[in-house]
């Protein structure tokens, strides 16, 4: 899986959401700030998550954006889904919708075992959990292999 940087920015951004007092509005100036994003790229973003049901926004003086639900209630599939779409897609398919014939007939098997994967981790983990810093019982063995480590 290959993370773009809208993805980690999004993601980035929410959980600068998710560790703010519920419903208390923050500035997309200081979520910028916090995270090193251009302010303009942050705006776009943000507007995607809002479109998503993720984030709720008020203009004005007292305005900024907040989460438009609780935090443990947003994975991160959620905030993937809502900037970069599907979490895994083969040339702009669904994998269960592919068909290869040939030695090649079980690639389309792979692929909808690698989305599983990439489900049980990301629909798995919700935004308070990476603001607590407890991934969940799913997640937590992965990182037990020293190979989870390394760049291959």
């Amino acid at each position: 899986m290959r993370v773009t940087a809208k993805v980690d920015y999004a993601l980035r951004a929410a959980l600068e959401l998710a560790g703010a007092p519920p419903s208390t509005p923050v500035k997309g100036d200081a979520i910028a700030e916090a995270q090193d994003i251009s302010v303009n790229y942050l705006e776009n973003i943000l507007l995607e998550l809002r479109r998503a049901g993720i984030v709720r926004s008020m203009r004005g003086a007292e305005g900024g954006y907040w989460l438009a639900r609780p935090a443990d209630q947003v994975t991160v599939a959620d905030i993937i889904r809502a900037v970069e779409g599907p979490l895994a897609n083969v040339r702009g398919e669904r994998p269960e919708a592919l068909e290869h014939t040939g030695h090649a007939h079980h690639v389309r098997e792979l692929w909808v075992a690698t989305r599983a994967a990439l489900r049980t981790v990301l629909e798995g983990t919700t935004l308070a959990d990476l603001v607590a810093g407890e991934l969940p019982p799913t997640v937590k063995p992965l990182l037990d292999d020293p190979e989870a480590w390394q760049s291959h």
